[in-house]
């Protein structure tokens, strides 16, 4: 069972950099990039999916999407200056709660 979590970690921290990615390719739009962004694209789907065959799928979809969005925006602060407020972080806050209320009911 371990072992699906550690993927499942792994497919969260895939999600983050390939939807970071699509922001980058927006900037500096070229093949390389663009081939890049598909390619974390279809492993990102094959590590979610071999996740769910030892997790729930609603738990392992839950925590890659949640992860996912709060680890997106943490790199759009740092990489793209996008904005950061108390509204936000608490938002934020309430993802991971849910996340690990999530990981503890598993």
């Amino acid at each position: 069972m371990t072992n699906y979590w550690l993927v499942l970690g792994i497919a969260v921290f895939t999600e983050i950099i390939w939807a970071l990615s699509l922001k980058y390719v927006q900037l500096h739009p070229n093949p390389w990039v663009i081939g890049g962004s598909v390619g974390l694209s279809f492993l990102n789907m094959a590590l979610l999916s071999f996740a769910m065959k030892g997790i729930p799928a609603g738990t392992a979809y839950a925590i890659w999407t949640g992860l996912g969005a709060v680890g997106v925006t943490i790199g759009g602060i740092i990489w793209f200056g996008d904005p950061l407020g108390p509204v936000r972080v608490f938002f934020l806050a309430l993802i991971v709660t849910g996340v690990v209320g999530l990981k503890m009911a598993s």
